[in-house]
């Protein structure tokens, strides 16, 4: 795995989730190129709908909505994994261990996501929430990784979900790219925490041949990654979020 560790990237959890981050972009991650992001800062100026619900932040409807539905998710995984580096990480994970890279590499980057993300919407971004992991033992190994798989998954589950809300061509390549490097992240968490564990039915409508001869694409189940709708998707990110920072999609349809 290459190493992407800055130095330049703040290992405490600020006050805002989401701070601009230092000589990198998500860009240089992604390969898009200026006139992508060009096209995705242009069209995000339209799109008031973000306000409060009630006691919930919805995010808003179109293209800008699933923008700060994205912008939510990273802001979480960001603070989760900048928690993770707080301190000496987990009990028991080495300085020199290639498991602390993987961590550190993956703080890395989402905060480039959360960033991207919140440069993009500019002043239509919904504010930085507020993380609750006061059920996460971040002292503990299963405990941490459980957690991160469930955030990643969750991520890549999202991302698929929202693609048929968004109108816009060059954000669904934005989408494409972003959602790879997730299912990276998703299943590299899946073997820390078990061995060629990285596709399995709960992500994946695995494909199963009708028998050893079979014909090509003979059997049952597509092979295709699993999707979830936003509201789904939410209610399970509002529990790792405080009171004034959980979110709602209702305007997403």
């Amino acid at each position: 795995m290459s190493k992407l560790h800055d130095s330049g990237v703040t290992d405490q959890v600020p006050n805002a989730l989401v701070q601009p981050i230092e000589r990198r972009s998500f860009l240089r991650y992604t390969g898009a190129g200026m006139a992508l992001s060009g096209l995705f800062l242009a069209g995000c100026d339209d799109d008031d709908d973000n306000n409060n619900s009630g006691n919930l932040i919805d995010v808003g409807s179109g293209d800008n909505g699933v923008l700060n539905y994205a912008y939510a998710l990273e802001q979480l995984e960001a603070a989760f994994y900048a928690q993770v580096k707080t301190g000496t990480y987990y009990t028991g994970l080495a300085a020199s261990t290639s498991e602390k890279q993987i961590f550190d590499d993956l703080a890395l980057h989402e905060k480039a996501h959360a960033d991207f993300f919140k440069t993009a919407l500019s002043t239509n971004a919904i504010k930085a929430l507020e993380p609750d992991f006061s059920s996460i033992n971040f002292n503990d190994r299963s405990s941490v990784l459980n957690a991160a798989k469930q955030f990643e998954d969750l991520g890549v589950a999202a991302y698929n979900g929202a693609g048929r809300y968004i109108q816009t061509a060059a954000y669904l390549v934005i989408a494409g790219k972003i959602v790879s490097v997730e299912a990276r992240h998703a299943a590299l968490i899946r073997d820390l925490i078990g061995y060629n564990t990285f596709v399995d039915s709960d992500v994946v409508d695995l494909f199963s041949p009708t028998s050893a001869t079979s014909a090509p694409g003979d059997g049952n189940g597509t092979g295709l990654e699993r999707s979830m709708k936003p509201s789904d998707v939410l209610a399970k990110a509002n529990g790792f979020l405080k009171e004034g920072s959980k979110l709602s999609a209702n305007n997403l349809k």
